[in-house]
């Protein structure tokens, strides 16, 4: 019952389609039949997976690039207005989409379910798909990150659900209407667009503006920040609670830890329903009760949808095992937020019993290393050792006087037994000097540190 191509985009290029988020919409435009093409700064698994689907992806930026009879060309706001694929579509009159807006026109027509928040929107929207897959809802879905191959991260499915994973960073989920929305959690972040919490929480309130008449907001009942969200609100929307306080609507009455993942139990409609989470860290089993709440205000039985769950085993970048050489194992995790970083290491900690934890941690953005910087600090104190690395920019410029030297200096203070590398290349010498066997390493942050896995585990004695 799936929609067919939105008007406009039978012919789309996208410029940067090797994104988390864009190469997503492409794969669902390209199976739904549309002529996809872009282009990409590098190659990539990702690349590949597109091409697969019949897309066309180019390697490098170049106005040539960009085809005469392109319907639009899709963009994100890491685009520059200089790139010179866009100053060619301004000269040929072709219409320029953000990728919401490109998101949203796929959503259209059938019952969406949009998850936000701070921390988690990539877990929980992965958990949603997976499980009502394996219910054979066949939904369709765009997640921020692949599930277990490249170019996992979006499928067109025949079902009437759509699960998408709602970015916050450029308030680009206001142009979502969802059925259901959840919101994990509101926490001050993104510092290049918003300048305090009042904005924050005044973006998130439009956000909940746009559930559709008649539908659902599921929202944490334990974050302060999600608690405030909920006592601005009008009561116009049906609110759905969860967490572990004693006033949710969904409670958690227990988190038990089990290895590498977690027995879980909620109160729902008044009665006791225990699950597995197959992921460690009482997060993620927060983020599975929110995408349980979510799929029973959608109408998929409670009792059905918590068996499913445990069909969801991660994604990629989340707690990541990249595997085990001399007693060592190597795990990827994209935690960049002080909040997100504490967390996977808590849960790292709890399933690693009394094995070391050795991180390197590459800060993401000038912006959020200068405003969290301190806190980054404080939550590498919760591993044995760590070494970090310069900051990956991204899309910004630097920032004089902002360095990695800020988390360095908070992290000693704090206790932790830190140091600096700033040539990325050295990393597997040093990990390999540093690890004995029964350690677990941590390669952590947003940016290409996670390249860094496969050569420490080649470095490592075999």
């Amino acid at each position: 019952m799936a929609p067919g191509l939105p008007p406009a985009m039978e012919r789309p290029h996208f410029i940067g389609i090797g994104g988390a988020g864009m190469s997503g919409i492409a794969k669902i435009l390209a199976q739904r039949g549309a002529k996809v093409a872009g282009s990409d700064a590098k190659d990539s698994a990702t690349a590949e997976a597109l091409r697969a689907l019949g897309a066309t992806v180019h390697v490098g930026h170049a106005a040539e690039h960009l085809a005469d009879d392109a319907s639009c060309v899709v963009v994100s706001s890491a685009i520059r207005d200089d790139n010179p694929e866009l100053v060619r579509a301004a000269e040929l009159g072709v219409p320029v989409v953000h990728r919401s807006d490109a998101l949203a026109a796929l959503m259209d027509g059938l019952r969406p379910i949009a998850v936000a928040g701070t921390h988690g929107k990539t877990t929980t929207t992965s958990m949603l798909a997976v499980s009502l897959t394996e219910l054979g809802r066949q939904p369709s879905y765009a997640i921020g990150g692949d599930l277990d191959a490249p170019g996992s991260n979006a499928l067109h499915g025949e079902g009437e659900i759509f699960v998408a994973e709602a970015d916050e960073s450029d308030r680009s989920f206001h142009k979502y209407a969802p059925e259901v929305a959840i919101i994990l959690n509101v926490e001050l972040d993104h510092h290049a667009n918003y300048a305090s919490m009042e904005e924050i929480h005044q973006s998130f309130e439009t956000f909940v503006g746009r559930i559709v008449p008649g539908g659902t907001l599921v929202i944490s009942a334990d974050h302060e920040g999600a608690r405030e969200l909920t006592r601005r609100l009008d009561g116009s929307v049906r609110t759905v609670t969860y967490g572990e306080a004693d006033d949710a609507d969904v409670r958690i009455l227990s988190v038990v830890p089990q290895g590498l993942r977690s027995e879980v139990t909620v109160e729902l409609d008044g009665a006791p329903l225990t699950f597995t989470v197959s992921v460690p860290g009482r997060h993620y089993a927060h983020n599975a009760v929110a995408a349980l709440a979510a799929g029973a205000a959608l109408g998929v039985p409670a009792a059905e949808l918590a068996p499913a769950l445990a069909a969801y085993t991660g994604v990629k970048r989340r707690l990541q095992l990249k595997g085990e050489a001399a007693g060592v194992q190597v795990i990827d995790s994209y935690a960049h937020h002080p909040t997100e970083m504490t967390a996977d290491l808590e849960a790292m900690r709890a399933a690693a019993g009394d094995a070391r934890i050795l991180v390197v941690f590459q800060p993401h953005l000038f912006s959020r290393t200068r405003e969290l910087g301190e806190e980054m600090g404080r939550s590498l104190a919760l591993a044995d050792a760590s070494v970090v690395l310069d900051v990956y920019p991204a899309r910004e410029d630097p920032i004089p006087g902002v360095t990695s030297e800020l988390i360095i200096d908070a992290a000693r203070a704090a206790g932790a037994d830190v140091a600096a590398v700033h040539d990325k290349a050295r990393i597997p010498e040093v990990i390999a000097g540093m690890a004995k066997p029964g350690d677990l390493v941590l390669t952590m942050g947003a940016g290409d540190v996670t390249d860094l896995g496969p050569l420490i585990l080649d470095r490592l004695p075999k």
